[in-house]
């Protein structure tokens, strides 16, 4: 990788570190605030800063002392629940009944403590905001209980610790299931699972038409966001690596012809200088300087039109930065609008976030070099200056084009009007291609129209019925941009790729041979999409299998060449060692098993709340002690993999009113539950059952399972299957010691 290289991409992620990444470390310390160390060291005074924003002007009169106070106090701890699993109402039921309810009325060392407050802005009461500490949580077993309940809950995928303000994006964007979506610099992923969830509103529908692709140009925050993105598991979300500023235009195969991908909705929340998570990054005191901004303004922009150029026509992008500064956050925005030549057009959000305070953008600021030299206009810039400074960091010269542009629709929210960090963000509409992108005819091909993007410095956009005979003077705009550095893609070259060789995504064909014991064992739906099986490796026997969106599957196959995919799709069968005994190599996992369940006809056993409860809290439970049904049903299985489904009653509102599906496995026999841990106190709370981990209980169950193995029924271990070295009574799998040490839910964790 080359000098300029390394530098662009530490560019893009110097920003990023500055907000979002600390949201992932800090995922197993929910409700505590981020202090690390050193940090208490730290002087929360910065000169420069309060003189730049002073002058600056963007707090209201009388309010710029409450802004610094603000500043300078604790970041509040915000979780937000998972919106599109139907479990989230139970989870909400369970934290306002339980666990809040329970803190309202606590008192430490005779101070109250504050219980946690629903953001009144974010729909159906789905977030929530606490002040509580660790030195407080440390005091009480019962803030212990509820510090708990959220790490297990977060570990799951149901419970998402993030930013209060890094919440507003992706509501902006209003998500629909059939939106194609691109998010740009994504890592590590909060808001990208708010867009995964916002696909699956529905959760009757398994393949939503919709897709996420979330790319970030960093490949180790890569696999953060993977880590994030898998607690969903969906079929719909894809993570690439790439420089978001030119990623690479994708194609798909449209009516049996090849045509270019234009996403409906964009979130570009771009690395920034970070100057609103000075309540959360305590060295950004330190560290601030305006240079900073100037810095990122170029890159800013240029994913900004990056994204544009990928947008359709009537599609929408939403700008973001935890920056205040005008010059990443307006002056990005309306140099993306003149160079747009009416095509964009800023949305008015106003209404669209009911309770939200926010301050109008801005019309006019000005630069301030690091010596503390300021700049109202580019004539004003020395010529020595010009590599530092450039025009699109100014505002408008001409009034009415100025006016024109509705500055005003931006959105910046100041820490201390609700109590959150600091943040911009602006809605873009398109209303037509841009003005440098050449429109092209549908009949010429494609390998015709890419020769023209290296060309003409962009992406072509098609609008149907319309054919383009001569280049629009668009053309010249993108020379132009191209060499002031902003607008126009770098031309057409060979992908190269760093960081880890990913292995390759293998389809099966409908008439792979893994499918034929498969489809007679569960008995699969004709409608069953096999096409969009896939596996990670050509040869030797396939471990696991995956399944795609039948949209996703469109991009993987036309963009091999193109892109760097780094993961996709949710995990729906693994494979037994000696699983053909049984009817079928390959068992149900439990990601997928929301996914595949709708396409599966047999292997299925209907369970009740009790049933669920006693599948959840013993090893390995014969057949006996399920209720009458279940055991009825589970007589009529031969051994192997099955579902476990519970179906809400709404006569009896006591239990749970979301449907439970769990993977499990029909012994001689027994039955069992095959489900992560946490998986298992997610639903056990669910069922009304007290769920505590005793620290020291669990480290020594844990060393006793490493030297004696888990305890199973040795008549199952005989009559079953080869017992592996450690006694696991799991049939056979890869890595099967890990899959128990996961699965394992020993009585001194429960308090049933």
């Amino acid at each position: 990788m080359g000098k300029r290289s390394r530098q662009r991409q530490k560019n893009q992620t110097t920003g990023r570190d500055n907000r979002d990444n600390a949201s992932l470390l800090m995922i197993m310390h929910l409700c505590v605030q981020g202090w690390g160390a050193g940090y208490a060291d730290i002087v929360k005074e910065n000169k420069l800063f309060e003189h730049y924003y002073k002058e600056q002007g963007l707090v209201p009169e009388g309010e710029f002392e409450h802004f610094m106070d603000a500043m300078r106090e604790p970041l509040p701890a915000t979780i937000r629940i998972t919106g599109y699993k139907s479990h989230a109402k139970e989870i909400l039921h369970c934290l306002k009944e339980k666990y809040f309810k329970d803190i309202q009325d606590l008192e430490i060392d005779g101070q109250k403590i504050e219980a946690p407050q629903a953001l009144s802005w974010y729909p159906d009461e789905q977030a929530w905001h606490t002040n509580m500490s660790r030195k407080i949580i440390r005091k009480s077993p019962l803030l212990e209980k509820f510090h708990q309940f959220l790490v297990s809950e977060t570990e799951s995928g149901n419970i998402s610790r993030q930013e209060a303000v890094s919440m507003i994006p992706p509501l902006l964007l209003k998500i629909e299931p059939h939106h194609k979506i691109l998010d740009m610099c994504a890592a590590p992923g909060s808001k990208t699972a708010q867009l995964i969830e916002m696909l699956h509103s529905d959760m009757d529908v398994p393949f939503p038409e919709g897709f996420v692709i979330a790319n970030d140009v960093d490949n180790k925050r890569c696999y953060l966001l993977v880590h994030q993105a898998k607690r969903l598991n969906s079929p719909c979300i894809m993570v690439v690596n790439h420089d978001a500023s030119c990623i690479p235009t994708l194609q798909i195969n449209s009516e049996g012809k090849k045509d270019i991908l234009f996403y409906d909705r964009i979130l570009c929340d771009v690395p920034c200088s970070g100057d609103g998570t000075m309540r959360k990054n305590i060295d950004v005191w330190k560290k601030w300087t305006t240079s900073n901004s100037l810095h990122l303004h170029g890159l800013q922009l240029r994913i900004a039109v990056r994204g544009v150029e990928q947008l359709a026509v009537g599609g929408r992008m939403v700008y973001s930065t935890c920056s205040l500064n005008p010059v990443e956050d307006e002056a990005v925005i309306a140099a993306l609008l003149e160079k747009s030549e009416g095509a964009l057009e800023l949305a008015d959000g106003s209404a669209d976030l009911p309770g939200l305070k926010w301050m109008p953008g801005v019309t006019s600021w000005k630069l301030m070099t690091k010596e503390g030299q300021w700049y109202s206009d580019w004539s004003e810039v020395p010529t020595s200056r010009h590599t530092q400074i450039r025009p699109t960091m100014f505002p408008p010269k001409d009034p009415e084009k100025l006016a024109s542009m509705h500055l005003e629709r931006c959105m910046r929210i100041l820490p201390h009007h609700q109590n959150t960090g600091g943040f911009f963000v602006a809605v873009l509409v398109k209303k037509a291609p841009m003005p440098w992108n050449k429109r092209y005819p549908k009949v010429l091909p494609l390998k015709h129209v890419m020769n023209e993007y290296t060309i003409s410095g962009g992406p072509k956009e098609k609008v149907d019925g319309e054919t383009a005979e001569e280049p629009p003077k668009g053309a010249s705009l993108a020379r132009e941009a191209k060499q002031e550095g902003v607008c126009g893609p770098p031309p057409n070259k060979k992908m190269r790729l760093f960081g880890y060789k990913e292995d390759p995504f293998v389809f099966l064909t409908e008439e792979d041979p893994v499918f034929t014991t498969i489809q007679s064992f569960y008995d699969l739906s004709p409608d069953f999409p096999k096409l969009n099986v896939l596996t990670r490796t050509h040869e030797g026997k396939k471990r696991h299998l995956y399944m795609v969106s039948k949209e996703l599957r469109n991009v993987l196959l036309n963009n091999s060449e193109r892109l760097k995919v780094i993961n996709t799709g949710v995990k729906v069968w693994s494979r037994n060692s000696d699983g053909e005994e049984f009817g079928c190599a390959f068992r149900l996992a439990q990601e997928g098993i929301y996914t595949l369940q709708p396409y599966i006809r047999s292997r299925i056993i209907a369970v009740s709340v009790e049933d669920i409860k006693v599948l959840l809290t013993q090893e390995n439970p014969f057949l006996s002690k399920l209720e009458d049904n279940a055991h009825a049903q589970a007589k009529k299985l031969g051994m192997g993999s099955i579902v476990l489904k519970y179906i809400p009653n709404p006569d009896n509102p006591a239990e749970p009113q979301c449907p439970i599906q769990l993977c499990g496995w029909r012994g001689k026999t027994s039955i069992r539950a095959f489900v992560p841990r946490n998986e298992r106190f997610h639903y056990l709370r669910m069922l009304g059952v007290e769920v505590f981990r005793d620290k020291q209980a669990e480290d020594q169950v844990e060393k006793d399972a490493d030297e004696e193995g888990a305890a199973v029924n040795e008549e199952e271990l005989d009559l079953e299957m080869n017992a592996d070295e450690n006694g696991s009574s799991e049939p056979k799998t890869d890595s099967i010691v890990e899959q128990e040490r996961i699965c394992n839910t020993s009585n001194p964790f429960l308090n049933v």
